[in-house]
């Protein structure tokens, strides 16, 4: 749901349109791989006006932490579970054997073709961990989880909604702030 909803946010905006080049969304495992979204989070993002969204479940992959400059964890589980894998990459890439989802969001950065430069990595945060004001909290993982609300009813699915348009929102503010520094 959450890319979903970011990229109605990103799309309905042209303020937004220059912060983000690419958005997915991938899981922790592949429990779901292949599925389309439960009906009860497509039936929330129609009440919302997103009837556009369209996605297939895939696990995230160690390419993923190089193809984004952002991995967003919806809950501390998949934040540790992301962090984890991160930290294995580094140290893979430090060792030489390394070549070079949640949500994944790439913002626009200076490419300056430098090849011998250190390869990018991913910062992995909480969704929540991003505040309306445009601030970022500075303990990573120290803000709102998005509760899962697959096990539960239909109100849960509103829930997720909304937390998960609050935090693209602030997501988005720290770009705009970052940007403007």
């Amino acid at each position: 749901m959450a890319e979903g909803v970011f990229r109605s946010l990103c799309s309905s905006s042209q303020q937004y349109g220059d912060l983000i080049d690419e958005i997915d969304s991938s899981g922790t495992g592949a429990y779901h791989a292949g599925d389309s979204p439960d009906y009860r989070t497509m039936a929330t993002l129609k009440q919302h006006n997103i009837t556009n969204y369209h996605h297939s479940a895939r696990k995230i992959t160690k390419d993923d932490f190089r193809k984004f400059d952002y991995i967003l964890a919806m809950d501390e589980y998949n934040l540790r579970d992301l962090l984890r894998l991160r930290d294995n990459i580094i140290l893979g890439a430090q060792s030489g054997r390394t070549k070079g989802h949640t949500n994944n969001a790439r913002s626009t950065r200076d490419n300056t073709g430098d090849d011998t430069a250190t390869p990018k990595i991913a910062e992995v945060r909480l969704f929540g961990d991003f505040n309306p004001d445009g601030t970022v909290n500075k303990k990573v993982g120290g803000g709102q989880e998005i509760e899962d609300p697959y096990y539960g009813g239909i109100n849960g699915f509103e829930i997720a909604y909304e937390q998960a348009m609050k935090f693209s929102k602030g997501f988005l503010a720290y770009l705009e702030k970052k940007r403007e520094h």
